[in-house]
């Protein structure tokens, strides 16, 4: 069999490892002219970890992430609402890792090379339409140097994005990505760590939040970290469309960032304003989603990572469930069924499961908890027992990683 992939992100890049393993033959197609290690930091959990170790590449990524040692939720004062372990540290397995997000994709990168061939992955190649019959999938493309191509394979994966143009064309009525008025920052920044110089801050609920976590120990200057923050502020009811377009490579305006953060948060470990001030680039995304679907799997053509299932970036889940998609498909296709029957045992498993994590991200998944305690106790408290009990507080929090398939029982299952 061979495999057309369209999208050489981080959902596509394991896609492809994944078939190789399978025996499967997968060729990469990216519309932009290279792969470059673009955006700022995410985090990949144990779940998804788990899996990329199995392809080999847990040392690789442990040179250039960070092992997560504990998450931190706080209202916006500083005061904790939430503090546990994670990864290693949480009896996992296999550690969290917060990560660069183009470090990530350089692994995968580097890894489809050596394993698949350099010319794997054809970059300037942009999907421009596709056609399907009972042996497999013909896809057009505009490259851009020269001219349109056709390239046939056995079936196709789409996973190209939030603005999938296979998702389209399966769906040409759904519309825009919907904004839920909430716009995003993010930047990097090289600075000195911060309390065990692993942990991750999440300060402030889904009106106004503040995020921060090392994501690199390799820095230019000596006793530094690379540095993650992002910042989410609520702007509008989300009835109108996002000001600009989503874009995650938009680099965000200084002025009106700080004139939303101002005065907003209090933490102990830093000063949210000066930090963002210092940040020489930074990045601006308007939060958005898309509903759940009926259907991912057409014939010989389906869908992956955030073409299938775009969520907020909220509960470290959007790359992590692209990797798991990515194992699913491998799996069904290597059962022996047909290709058709493969992919539609991948949309049963996949789909719903999925769909469930981006609704309840809509509610702000486990940092749901934050919003919780900010309603009771807008200015602060004494006594966090006083707000929510420590179950209360446990079935947000451990409720939604059951949810999301990372629960350190569903991890550590032996295959």
């Amino acid at each position: 069999m061979k495999a057309l992939i369209i999208g050489g992100g981080i959902g596509g890049l394991t896609a492809a490892l994944c078939l190789h393993r399978a025996g499967i033959e997968a060729e990469i197609f990216e519309q932009s002219g290279a792969i470059r290690e673009l955006g700022v930091g995410i985090n990949t959990l144990p779940h998804a970890i788990k899996e990329l170790a199995g392809l080999g590449l847990l040392e690789a990524l442990d040179r250039v992430a960070i092992r997560t040692f504990e998450l931190i939720y706080q209202n916006r004062f500083g005061q904790t609402i939430w503090r546990e372990p994670r990864g290693i540290d949480a009896g996992y397995d296999f550690p969290q890792f917060s990560i660069h997000r183009g470090r990530l994709q350089g692994v995968l990168f580097d890894a489809v090379k050596a394993r698949l061939g350099e010319g794997s992955v054809m970059t300037g190649h942009r999907l421009i339409g596709f056609e399907q019959d009972d042996q497999g999938v013909t896809a057009q493309f505009a490259r851009r140097s020269n001219g349109e191509i056709d390239v046939r394979g056995d079936f196709m994966i789409a996973a190209d994005g939030i603005h999938s143009l296979v998702r389209n064309r399966f769906f040409p009525d759904e519309g825009a990505p919907l904004w839920n008025g909430i716009m995003l920052w993010r930047g990097a920044i090289e600075h000195t760590p911060f309390m065990t110089g692993r942990s991750m801050i999440i300060a402030g609920g889904m009106a106004a939040k503040f995020v921060l976590y090392p994501i690199s120990n390799e820095t230019s200057m000596p006793g530094t970290q690379l540095i993650n923050w992002a910042v989410a502020k609520k702007l509008s009811d989300g009835v109108t469309p996002p000001p600009r377009h989503e874009d995650w490579n938009r680099e965000g305006d200084l002025d009106e960032l700080i004139a939303h953060v101002r005065g907003a948060f209090h933490l102990d470990m830093l000063n949210v304003d000066e930090i963002i001030r210092a940040t020489p680039k930074f990045y601006e995304y308007p939060m958005c989603d898309r509903d759940p679907l009926g259907q991912w799997s057409q014939g010989r053509v389906t869908l992956l990572g955030d073409a299938a299932h775009p969520m907020y970036p909220v509960g470290s889940n959007g790359a992590s469930q692209a990797v798991l998609d990515a194992v699913a498909l491998e799996r069904h296709l290597a059962s022996g069924a047909t290709i058709e029957s493969a992919l539609e045992a991948y949309d049963a498993e996949r789909r719903p499961a999925t769909a469930d994590i981006v609704r309840q991200n809509r509610s702000g998944g486990p940092e749901r908890v934050i919003d919780v305690i900010e309603e009771r106790a807008p200015d602060g408290f004494e006594r966090i027992e006083d707000v929510a009990s420590h179950t209360e507080r446990e079935a947000i929090v451990k409720g939604y990683a059951s949810l999301a398939g990372y629960d350190v029982k569903q991890v550590n299952v032996r295959r």
